[in-house]
C-alpha cells in the first residue's frame, strides 16, 4: 500500500530540493531520515519532515510498519514565486525572486511489492560475472 504526504509553499527553490531529493529516493525509510539529518543542504531539513510525516501517515493511519517501509517516489514541483524588488543606483530598481516548491513524499510497505534498486541491473550483471570469472580461475 502506498501512503504519501504533501508539503507546500516550502521556501526552498525546487532545483536544490531536488538534488536532495534524489539522493534518498529508493532507500529504507529510516536509512533515508539518517542520510538527511547529516546533509548539510537546507533543503533536507524540509525533504526529512515530509518523509517522517508519509512515514507516520502510514504507521498511524494504515497500521504499517515504519521498519518495512520504503521511500518509493519523493517528487519536487516548483511552487509560486514571491516577488520583491530591491532600490538601485539611479532610481532603478532590482527584481528578487523566492522560489518556493511543493514535496511529495511516497513511502510503501516494502514486503508488497518490490521497488527501485540502489544498484543498476546492468552493473550488478556485470559484478556478478566477474566474480564469476574470478572463481574459475
Amino acid at each position: 500500500m502506498q501512503v504519501t504526504a504533501t508539503a507546500k509553499w516550502v521556501r526552498v527553490p525546487a532545483r536544490k530540493a531536488r538534488l536532495v531529493a534524489d539522493v534518498v529516493q529508493g532507500m529504507a525509510v529510516d536509512e533515508a531520515l539518517t542520510v538527511l539529518s547529516f546533509m548539510p543542504q537546507a533543503a533536507a531539513q524540509d525533504v526529512g519532515k515530509v518523509v517522517r510525516s508519509a512515514a507516520a501517515n502510514a504507521e498511524n493511519n494504515f497500521s504499517l510498519d515504519r521498519d518495512r517501509l520504503r521511500l518509493v517516489r519523493l517528487e519536487v514541483d516548483g511552487g509560486p514565486i514571491i516577488k520583491r524588488f530591491r532600490p538601485r543606483a539611479r532610481g532603478s530598481s532590482y527584481s528578487i525572486f523566492k522560489r518556493t516548491c511543493h514535496l511529495r513524499a511516497t513511502v510503501e510497505d516494502s514486503l508488497e511489492r518490490t521497488t527501485r534498486s540502489r544498484v543498476r541491473p546492468a552493473r550488478a550483471a556485470a559484478v556478478e560475472s566477474a566474480s564469476n570469472e574470478a572463481e574459475e580461475e
